[in-house]
């Protein structure tokens, strides 16, 4: 199933939720023990470490059982949604930032909030980043923040020197992205394109007083300041710092490990923080975290932001809120899960507790963790969820960006065309 397909059956199945009967998710099994199903995705070594948790927990809860249900991305949001229309949602789900506005608008998330999940050693902006409609439908399970990521090995190969990232500027960048391709192999490219990244777009509209989404559920820009966005993106290919239309349409869903920052192709790279490592493994050499420039070259003003990596959230139908908010809360306020965890879902999101896990990291998610917690003082207000209707392909910026960059379209005609799409989407 496509994406642009599971977003509108998600929609369907999800309309379903209010009007079906029963006495949904959990069970009591003999004994007296409760039973929790606990629902995510990812490798194998999540898998583990994941189970791990689940055996700490029972230690401490002999009364509460948890079983795990796991599977991989692109199986696992059929399935969910399938589950939640038959009134059969696991009670602890794994969520993600473009569904849970679209889960818990149709009334399939539980408010964790009324049952004891406390989030007092969260940063405000990440507490609040499962809050909407008057309810916590998430808790963060991991924070990382939108990068660029630096090869130094190709700066120093070009005689280009790393910018200041708490000073540099839009005009910097354009500057330095341009000049490391003019003075590099055939080939290499200074940066790669922002064309189809929503995290990029939502940093360029928060610098000029507006945001990607409202905390109502809208779009939160004009066509004129989307153009604009359009528009840069042709001086820069234009200016030959990022690739061709032709080679950016190619590499789009690219593999990290056949991504253009692995391959040596880009000499930046647009990625969210926690990918540090991995980028890192497949090129051979450390790369270097890059805050994005800002209008000003003032840090505050680049408006960056936090990113959950995913979030705890729970079956509105459990039959056992206040032990899934037990589960929920040891997940985001025990130092044993933390111990456990350490960086597998991203920086750890509870200040205490990153501070605590720090020095069982390895060294490069020490440099990520220090990174984030650098970042706090700089941060701009919390990015609202992505609306009902536009997760997965719902907002196709990529696709309107290549329109742009291809020719085909200008890019005041092109915002246009986009926002109608994404506003019949959100219908």
């Amino acid at each position: 199933m496509g994406r642009a397909t599971r977003t509108r059956w998600l929609a369907a199945a999800l309309g379903t939720v209010l009007v079906l009967a029963g006495c949904g998710s959990g069970d009591d099994t003999a004994g007296g023990k409760v039973t929790l199903r606990f629902t995510w995705w990812g490798s194998d070594g999540r898998h583990a470490i994941t189970q791990q948790v689940i055996d700490a927990f029972e230690a401490e809860h002999p009364t509460i059982e948890i079983k795990g249900e796991y599977g991989d991305w692109s199986g696992y949001w059929d399935k969910l949604s399938t589950q939640v229309a038959a009134n059969d949602a696991p009670d602890i789900i794994q969520m993600d930032e473009q569904y849970i506005r679209e889960y818990a608008g149709r009334g399939a998330l539980l408010d964790l909030a009324k049952y004891g999940v406390k989030l007092d050693d969260f940063d405000a902006p990440v507490a609040q980043a499962g809050e909407f409609d008057d309810g916590l439908y998430g808790v963060v399970s991991g924070v990382n923040a939108p990068v660029l990521l630096a090869n130094p090995k190709l700066f120093e190969q070009a005689g280009v020197k790393l910018p200041n990232d708490r000073t540099w500027t839009w005009d910097d960048y354009h500057r330095i992205a341009t000049e490391l391709t003019s003075k590099s192999a055939k080939g290499v490219w200074g940066s790669q394109s922002f064309s189809g990244d929503t995290g990029a777009l939502k940093i360029w509209l928060r610098q000029r007083g507006a945001d990607l989404f409202t905390a109502e559920g809208k779009l939160g820009f004009t066509a004129e300041q989307l153009a604009g966005f359009f528009d840069e993106l042709k001086k820069l290919r234009e200016a030959g710092a990022i690739p061709t239309a032709e080679l950016i349409e190619e590499n789009s869903n690219a593999t990290i490990n056949q991504s253009g920052s692995a391959t040596g192709k880009y000499a930046m790279g647009l990625w969210n923080s926690n990918q540090l490592a991995q980028v890192s493994e497949a090129a051979g050499h450390q790369f270097k975290l890059l805050r994005y420039p800002s209008l000003t070259g003032k840090s505050k003003d680049a408006q960056e932001y936090y990113k959950a990596s995913q979030f705890w959230s729970a079956s509105a139908r459990t039959k056992h809120p206040e032990e899934v908010g037990e589960f929920v809360d040891f997940l985001a306020n025990s130092p044993q899960a933390a111990q456990l965890l350490l960086s597998e879902r991203g920086t750890q999101p509870n200040k205490k507790l990153r501070e605590a896990t720090t020095s069982k990291l390895s060294a490069t998610d020490q440099v990520i963790n220090r990174f984030i917690s650098d970042l706090a003082p700089d941060l701009g207000p919390p990015t609202p969820p992505v609306p009902v209707g536009l997760g997965g392909a719902g907002f196709p910026l990529g696709e309107y960006s290549s329109e742009v960059l291809f020719g085909r379209m200008s890019s005041l005609d092109a915002a246009g065309k986009l926002i109608e799409e994404a506003n019949n989407n959100m219908k």
